[in-house]
């Protein structure tokens, strides 16, 4: 679990008193990786607090993060600053919290990023890491996975390392988020929490913080009578909640198929769930059905046929990224849940979208 969380409208201002503590030496600097869309946006920008030799590297997020950039990032920080960092400091969405928290292991960890996409195959501690979302549904603030796309799978670094030691949770953050994100990032956490709470990995830990979170989504895409304050502080929990519930149990049947789509087609998360999703009736009735309802009431149109023009060998290479998540299956189907979702199943799914 992340160690030290701090809330509130304006707690993106404590991050000089947060970071100072942290610094090993003057020449050893905090790196922040920031989402690009904040270049030239002296409203966030200009609070970050730069000293010594400490750096801003701005990284565009839209593509899925991959295993060769976290490589490429470490590669430039050793190359670039004569001591390891004090710490890396990610502040954007998923997929620069996911980057911030590879980066962080791989400071300290020999090898490449890929060698480490699996289930508790980082060694040594990472270094020092704070996430500050500028978004909210992903959960990549909490979990313990750094999700990546390698040169065989997509996968994460999941571990006990992984974590942030600290987060800033500030709903200020998130005002100018464009619809449309909000919707597919907002649709990551409702179904991280209806695939956790139907899933066969349940328990009273991940319900608890899974039927929270799914309240909170509820209130904010089907509750016409929250501000677009309280929707912002509303997701922002909800994103932590969900986060919590799939650390202690697993997500299912739309992220496996998600994570085929995004390693083949680039297909961003968010809106692969999201493609994905609204076909699962045959797995998640109550829930497609409310996600349809979701969707009709915040305007939005789902991407269709992007799997129209696939070749047989495209499709396989998607049946195999998806098949090797073998934990998320067997928390969505059960422990022979390779009798269920065979290749020829899962090809008839990905050929409705």
């Amino acid at each position: 679990m992340v160690s030290r969380v701090v809330y509130g409208r304006g707690s993106f201002n404590q991050l000089p008193e947060i970071v100072e503590s942290k610094r090993v030496n003057t020449k050893a600097p905090f790196i922040y990786l920031v989402d690009e869309v904040f270049k030239g946006n002296s409203w966030l920008t200009s609070r970050i607090p730069l000293s010594y030799n400490d750096e801003i590297i701005y990284i565009s997020a839209n593509e899925e993060p991959k295993t060769s950039q976290v490589d490429e990032l470490v590669e430039q920080i050793i190359l670039s600053h004569q001591d390891k960092p004090s710490g890396i400091i990610g502040i954007g969405g998923g997929t620069l919290l996911d980057l911030s928290k590879a980066v962080s292991i791989m400071l300290t960890n020999e090898g490449e990023a890929k060698d480490y996409q699996g289930w508790d195959l980082v060694k040594n501690p990472a270094v020092y890491h704070v996430g500050i979302p500028t978004i909210s549904g992903t959960g990549a603030e909490v979990s313990r996975t750094t999700v990546l796309t390698g040169p065989e799978k997509k996968l994460g670094i999941n571990s006990d390392y992984t974590p942030f030691d600290q987060v800033i949770l500030d709903p200020d953050l998130t005002k100018d988020v464009p619809k449309q994100q909000w919707f597919y990032t907002g649709m990551d956490c409702y179904i991280h929490c209806i695939e956790s709470l139907q899933g066969t990995y349940l328990n009273a830990f991940s319900k608890s913080y899974g039927e929270k979170a799914l309240e909170l989504c509820k209130n904010v895409f089907l509750d016409t009578s929250f501000s677009e304050e309280e929707k912002q502080e509303q997701l922002m929990m909800a994103s932590w909640h969900g986060g919590m519930s799939i650390a202690y149990s697993q997500v299912g049947v739309a992220h496996a198929m998600s994570y085929g789509l995004s390693f083949l087609l680039g297909v961003k998360h968010g809106v692969g769930n999201c493609i994905v999703f609204d076909h699962l009736e045959e797995f998640y009735p109550e829930g497609v059905a409310l996600f349809k309802e979701m969707k009709q009431l915040n305007n939005i149109q789902l991407p269709k046929n992007i799997c129209a023009n696939l070749t047989d060998e495209e499709y396989d290479i998607m049946i195999k990224v998806a098949l090797s998540l073998k934990p998320l299956w067997e928390n969505a189907l059960g422990k022979k849940w390779d009798q269920i979702m065979t290749p020829k199943k899962l090809k008839s799914l990905y050929q409705l979208m």
